[in-house]
């Protein structure tokens, strides 16, 4: 109890800076506000019809996620991320790797079950996709085809937690496409890109940016960009990103969408000189 007294004052007495934009504040107002009126939320867990047909509902932590657990100076409790829910696969030349994540510990419910019935949903569609794909491949005179989906705890700090999720579809060649979950846990807010800036002109200084960034790395002769008409012209609004445990913002593209398969995933870290003044605060990127 001592333990979380003394975290709870520690919280309390944590300064929010005054530029830290109204969209941030008027979050937490309402999450708290739905709090009191709430009734308490039954924890969310894998009693889904559908979720128990397709998967295997043992709850196992990975060794690989132990250091996934982090303490929340406002709460005094445990962010928790664990797998909850795995399917394998191998049938002849078709397999399938699949491992669903569950975060547990969010004084927010309502974000703790929204960010799992996500989790739910893209898997149970990933799966389904799957299972239409290899039927109509074995119809077909057969195949091989292959999907993987996996996540990782890639931030993990007192105020920020950041999940990657990553799919690999193998047929002729591989796919790889990752989106990320970037999470206030401090005030338990949902971050998204544009969130983080005053308006939308972010998205052409952090392009010009990328474009410039790009070029340098050309000069590896092994290092190929899409840059032609038809290439890399501009970063979406929404473009997948993730803030890293030093507080920085890098941008994340799927494979083939601004470079050759061979590349990869390509990530461009976004130096926080470049769009200091362009963000809301230096809450989140420093």
């Amino acid at each position: 109890m001592k333990k979380l007294r003394d975290a709870k004052k520690k919280y309390e007495e944590i300064e929010i800076p005054v530029e830290l934009n109204n969209l941030v504040k008027n979050s937490i107002k309402e999450v708290k506000r739905k709090q009191k009126r709430r009734k308490p939320v039954k924890q969310w867990g894998i009693g889904l019809a559908a979720a128990a047909a397709l998967f295997v509902t043992s709850v196992n932590v990975s060794p690989a996620l132990a250091q996934s657990l982090s303490s929340v100076p406002m709460l005094g409790s445990i962010v928790q991320v664990v797998t909850v829910q795995e399917i394998k696969i191998a049938e002849d030349n078709f397999n399938a790797d699949i491992s669903t994540p569950n975060v547990t510990g969010l004084e927010n419910k309502e974000l703790e079950q929204m960010l799992n019935d996500k989790y739910i949903a893209e898997n149970e569609a990933l799966y389904d996709n799957f299972q239409k794909k290899m039927e109509e491949m074995k119809a077909a005179g057969g195949g091989n085809y292959a999907v993987n989906a996996d996540y990782e705890v890639l931030t993990d700090t007192d105020s920020l937690l950041v999940i990657a999720n990553r799919n690999l579809e193998i047929m002729a060649s591989g796919s790889e496409s990752a989106t990320y979950d970037n999470i206030d846990k401090e005030h338990e807010l949902y971050i998204t890109l544009p969130s983080l800036f005053k308006d939308d002109s972010y998205v052409q200084v952090i392009s010009a940016y990328i474009k410039e960034e790009m070029k340098k790395r050309m000069a590896d002769e092994e290092v190929v960009y899409f840059m032609e008409e038809d290439g890399f012209t501009s970063i979406l609004p929404d473009q997948q990103f993730y803030i890293t445990a030093d507080n920085k913002l890098t941008i994340s593209f799927d494979e083939y969408e601004v470079a050759p398969g061979y590349m990869g995933m390509v990530t461009f870290e976004i130096p926080t000189e470049v769009i200091r003044e362009l963000l809301i605060s230096d809450y989140y990127i420093k």
